[in-house]
């Protein structure tokens, strides 16, 4: 059976008696009552404590009676303060509001002139929203009782069940919500992806790679440039990447792609070097594009090269780009 955590809002001194029967109701209906109780002397230290066991309640109930209450630092007493926590935190609440407060009894009233007139103006703030009147704690605990039924009806909170009573079709269909909230999220991630992946230079669309190279060893590097399709980079070099490779793998195999380029243009090329800054951008590139990524396979300890490998889109664009299609 579903049980509902109930914080009980009120000063204390003065309402014992409520208290007791609002508990008792609470009680009744299988809810789980929480408030001064558990720390009658409210105070700052108390406050953090306090608030986190409003939020963690499905249900607030304030008590008025004829005191105000003892003041935080913010001016207003605790019980208006946990009151204000509790609405602009969304829990729902019922307030409870003495019928005749005349006719309360001296020694449960404020004699402070300044707490009377807070306790008006705090009572005119509460009686914005839903309220009721009682008279005797009997009274009270019996409109808190009928009160709180209507409110979970129309307000349906979580509420709180013993593990070994949850059923399989229950457990079955948050599963299924929950499932549906992180396909929710990673579709809007995937959006996002994309979108970033549509601005980026890619497929057909040309790179111009620079680098250095000589005929022989006993001359000076000439500098040259070369301008290359992503997708021709991506599928004559990265088919290193297919069981994993390190970097240096990545270059030896691109270096030798332009070298096949340029065996027209360029003759007799003893020593082609790209320059890193070109090498490391298409590293990027590709990563970008969500083609690429580091392997954090444990290697010895001696391996201080970087590992990469192709991602799931990666492979699919590599496997459908280098496939042989069919003929007609």
């Amino acid at each position: 059976m579903k049980k509902y955590q109930v914080f009980v809002s009120s000063t204390y001194e003065d309402l014992k008696d409520e208290r007791k029967e609002v508990i008792q109701a609470l009680l009744e209906l299988d809810c789980i009552p929480v408030g001064m109780e558990m720390f009658p002397a409210a105070d700052e230290d108390q406050w953090s404590l306090i608030k986190d066991l409003i939020v963690d309640c499905d249900y607030y109930i304030l008590i008025i009676g004829g005191r105000y209450g003892s003041l935080s630092k913010e001016g207003i007493s605790y019980t208006q303060k946990e009151y204000e926590f509790a609405i602009e935190n969304g829990i729902p609440s019922i307030s409870f509001l003495h019928k005749t407060p005349d006719q309360i009894i001296v020694a449960k009233t404020d004699k402070d002139k300044i707490k009377t007139e807070l306790l008006e103006n705090f009572r005119n703030i509460v009686s914005e929203k839903m309220v009721r009147f009682w008279e005797t704690p009997e009274q009270l605990g019996s409109i808190v009782s009928r009160s709180l039924v209507k409110l979970i009806k129309s307000r349906p909170r979580i509420g709180w069940v013993k593990s070994d009573r949850i059923s399989s079709e229950e457990s079955s269909l948050e599963i299924l919500k929950l499932t549906q909230e992180i396909q929710k999220l990673k579709n809007t991630l995937n959006d996002a992806t994309n979108k970033q992946v549509e601005d980026l230079s890619q497929a057909d669309e040309l790179f111009e790679i620079s680098f250095k190279y000589k005929k022989s060893q006993n001359v000076n590097y000439k500098d040259e440039k070369i301008k290359i399709s992503w997708n021709d980079i991506f599928t004559r070099a990265c088919t290193v990447f297919i069981n994993e490779a390190p970097e240096e793998a990545f270059r030896a195999t691109l270096t030798s792609y332009i070298k096949f380029l340029l065996r027209n243009k360029i003759s007799d090329i003893k020593n082609l070097v790209i320059i890193t800054d070109y090498f490391i951008t298409i590293l990027i590139q590709f990563k970008a594009l969500g083609l690429i990524e580091k392997s954090v396979k444990n290697r010895s300890v001696k391996d201080n090269n970087t590992y990469w490998k192709l991602t799931k889109k990666g492979d699919d664009l590599l496997t459908n780009l280098r496939a042989i299609k069919r003929t007609e």
